[in-house]
């Protein structure tokens, strides 16, 4: 286990093993299923998860509305008793079949529990063509934003952020593998800076 470091960190989780990354793995093709759930091995690494981050002292759990990172943190909160925050900022760039989201009015049948009263009915990027990616200018802005807003967040390291290998990549530089997480401080330029795994 990775001690637990002596200065304030937020933690941002990748979700566990999802249908697309089963499927892509094994034959580098999108397989397209939209809005990707969890495997068996996804809900086991989300629940490892969520016994290892236990005792990280979070206060909060900011989440990704794609079904894949909403399972992952479903067994934090239940085990922390902390509410999800849906944020689409933390989503997926659009770039494959699986980062085409649930609407809204579907999110909401699906997770009652969840307060979805924020977020637009089609909140992810809509393409003409399901494989165009999100413009780099778009995805760099958005994680520009994301960065800067915890900066100017007294709450940023009591945080989880529950979200997905390209997202957590632009903002840390960080590859991390299904069901893996990052420990991240403020630098003193207020960006998020990698410190531990």
């Amino acid at each position: 286990m990775t001690p637990r470091p002596t200065f304030s960190a937020m933690i941002l989780l990748r979700h566990g093993q999802s249908q697309f990354n089963l499927h892509f793995h094994a034959t580098g093709m999108d397989p397209g299923i939209v809005d990707a759930p969890l495997t068996p091995l996804g809900h086991q690494q989300a629940e490892a998860a969520a016994r290892a981050l236990a005792a990280e002292g979070l206060r909060r759990i900011l989440c990704s509305p794609l079904t894949r990172a909403l399972q992952t943190a479903a067994p934090v909160a239940s085990r922390l008793d902390l509410p999800v925050l849906v944020t689409p900022a933390v989503r997926e760039r659009r770039g494959a079949s699986c980062d085409i989201g649930t609407c809204r009015t579907d999110l909401a049948r699906a997770w009652p529990q969840l307060d979805l009263s924020h977020i637009d009915e089609v909140w992810w990027r809509e393409a003409k063509d399901e494989a165009e990616e999100e413009p780099d200018h778009l995805f760099a802005a958005r994680t520009a934003s994301f960065r800067a807003g915890m900066a100017d967040d007294p709450d940023w390291a009591q945080t989880l952020v529950v979200c997905h290998w390209g997202f957590i990549m632009a903002v840390t530089g960080c590859s991390l593998a299904n069901g893996e997480w990052v420990r991240c401080r403020m630098g003193e330029d207020g960006r998020l800076v990698a410190v531990a795994r």
